[in-house]
């Protein structure tokens, strides 16, 4: 029996592939949450993770990069046909919504084999799919900041990085710190991943800004920037290889 886990933010749809799974006969689903952030404490010893993208708070992405043991994975998705071949260019298996039968068995016969051979390389997969689902969409060239009453505009180019403090989201443009209505999340899938790259979980860079990269004393990466400041910001060790990749080292 294939030992699945599902992560769906809608709980309808977590019921549906539950019932659809357990209907096969070949799958023993032994846990789901429809809490992304929550999931992620409690995915443990499974074969295969049944696993949302677009979910609020933390998509199925960063889901996935975070967990320390990774199974196998199924993307569940509702991106249209174009998108999905994104996932079929990068040799990643998934479900279009609404899930049917027939795909959910060759996605079943894919993991029976899959089981058996070397793990892949999940995070440099999720940095090919993510910029393969923003190829050919259109980014904002600026972003509203709320001040009081009134509502100016960051000139997105200009951002040398975003950073989340507390329950804000700030842009950092010419040494100056403007709130944003999008979590670092969001920003993540709107802005340009050509020019944008998540480091850590409070820090979004606009990659023409890191000046140089460099080890700390206690083994920990940082980026520093070549703004008027020089700042240094923290780079989590499980993105140090995906930001060295886009800088092309």
């Amino acid at each position: 029996m294939i030992r699945a886990w599902l992560v769906d933010d809608e709980q309808l749809a977590v019921k549906k592939l539950t019932r659809m799974l357990e209907a096969t006969g070949r799958v023993e689903v032994v846990g789901s949450n429809a809490d992304p952030a929550a999931a992620l404490d409690e995915i443990a010893d499974v074969d295969v993770l049944f696993l949302d993208i677009e979910m609020p708070g933390m998509n199925g992405f960063e889901l996935l990069s975070r967990l320390e043991v990774k199974p196998l994975v199924v993307f569940t998705t509702a991106y249209d046909q174009y998108a999905v071949k994104a996932f079929e260019v990068n040799g990643t298996d998934y479900l279009l919504k609404p899930v049917t039968a027939e795909a959910l068995e060759r996605a079943l016969t894919k993991i029976e084999k899959a089981k058996a051979a070397p793990p892949p390389d999940y995070q440099a997969m999720i940095e090919r799919l993510t910029a393969a689902l923003h190829t050919g969409r259109s980014y904002p060239k600026r972003l509203p900041s709320r001040l009081g009453d009134r509502i100016q505009f960051v000139d997105v180019e200009a951002v040398t990085y975003f950073f989340a403090e507390g329950k804000l989201t700030y842009a950092v443009s010419h040494g100056k710190n403007y709130v944003v209505d999008d979590s670092i999340i969001q920003l993540e899938g709107k802005l340009d991943p050509a020019q944008f790259q998540r480091i850590h979980r409070s820090y979004l860079v606009n990659l023409s800004a890191v000046q140089e990269l460099h080890t700390w004393f206690t083994g920990k990466m940082v980026a520093r920037l070549n703004d008027a400041a020089r700042t240094e910001l923290p780079i989590a060790r499980e993105r140090v290889k995906a930001l060295k990749d886009r800088l092309g080292f």
